[in-house]
């Protein structure tokens, strides 16, 4: 099964994310199919806090991808702060 979640990198006590599309049964900073974007918890004010490549998440989802539930959450979080 295929699933979007989120790998983390950073230093300890500031991590930054990046949102892939892996195999369930990999590692969570393993190997990964593709990346998809990015999310950094701890953004300053010039900084992009979240970025995401729409059209491929929607491809994947398409195509049988399961989200987790953070990214769930950071997909309604991005679509509301667009539309706004």
């Amino acid at each position: 099964m295929i699933k979007i979640r989120l790998a983390r990198h950073g230093v300890k006590k500031k991590p930054f994310y990046q949102i892939i599309v892996a195999d369930i049964r990999s590692a969570r900073n393993g190997k990964f199919i593709e990346r998809l974007g990015f999310f950094n918890p701890f953004a300053k004010n010039n900084d992009q806090k979240i970025k995401l490549v729409i059209k491929r998440i929607k491809y994947w989802i398409k195509n049988g991808a399961k989200k987790s539930n953070r990214i769930n959450n950071l997909l309604k979080q991005y679509k509301r702060k667009t539309i706004s």
